[in-house]
């Protein structure tokens, strides 16, 4: 009879892992745990080509019923002319609720890397300046990156060179094909984005629209206030004297 109870008991100890396990599972799924990775082969200004690992991980604020954003965003590539691996990564901050940026373009002129990035949506653009063209920009400096203006990125680069993000379907072909050809990116990205003047080449100048729609707002006390509040105002006003 003690034998039969302790095989129960077992029997139940092992029926609660499984129901843990595959509680967890919902759980990943529901609050977007776990990630993508996959290859691409990156066209330089030069014509010269490298193969970069590109992966996402998901995660942070959304809402009710929208898929989990991009918490983080890496790159990773070695440079052509030196065995040298270098990583870009685009980070989770909590002003924000997600990853900061979306990558645009990885370049490299002498052995320098430089990264076109684009802020992740409108708190993003906001904390970032609000740039026009709506670019973020890094150079590699040998230890870290660094932002860098408009005026520093070298004027050889001029292409958006690598897939650039449009959702999780679209992800879903990326990692099926494991890696993907540079000619493969340029041609999804000019047809999916083909009407936005911002993907078509690195633009150098400023431009209407360039916003997107994103209301000026700023960061106080762990809030975005707008101009339509009353402290937003005030901060605004004080920005413009």
């Amino acid at each position: 009879m003690r034998t039969v109870q302790l095989w129960l008991k077992q029997i139940t100890k092992l029926g609660l892992i499984l129901m843990m396990g595959a509680s967890m599972s919902v759980d990943a799924g529901l609050f977007g745990f776990g990630g993508d990775s996959w290859k691409e082969e990156v066209l330089l200004h030069d014509g010269q080509k490298i193969i970069a690992q590109r992966s996402l991980s998901y995660g942070g604020r959304r809402e009710v019923g929208q898929g989990a954003p991009i918490k983080e965003q890496n790159i990773l590539f070695t440079l052509p002319n030196a065995n040298k691996t270098i990583k870009w990564t685009s980070e989770y901050s909590e002003d924000v609720g997600r990853a900061n940026f979306n990558l645009l373009a990885v370049h490299v002129l002498d052995d320098t890397p430089y990264v076109v990035a684009e802020p992740n949506l409108c708190l993003s653009y906001n904390k970032w300046g609000r740039p026009n063209p709506p670019y973020v920009f890094f150079k590699y400096d040998g230890k870290e990156w660094r932002r860098i203006p408009l005026s520093a990125l070298p004027v050889e680069f001029k292409t958006l060179n690598v897939a650039i993000y449009l959702g999780h379907q679209d992800v879903d072909l990326m990692v099926e094909e494991g890696l993907v050809p540079a000619e493969t990116i340029k041609r999804r990205n000019e047809k999916l984005l083909h009407n936005y003047p911002q993907y078509k080449t690195i633009l150098r100048e400023a431009y209407a629209g360039a916003a997107g729609g994103c209301d000026e707002m700023v960061y106080y006390k762990g809030a975005w206030v707008g101009p339509g509040d009353s402290i937003g105002k005030r901060m605004m006003d004080s920005k413009s004297k």
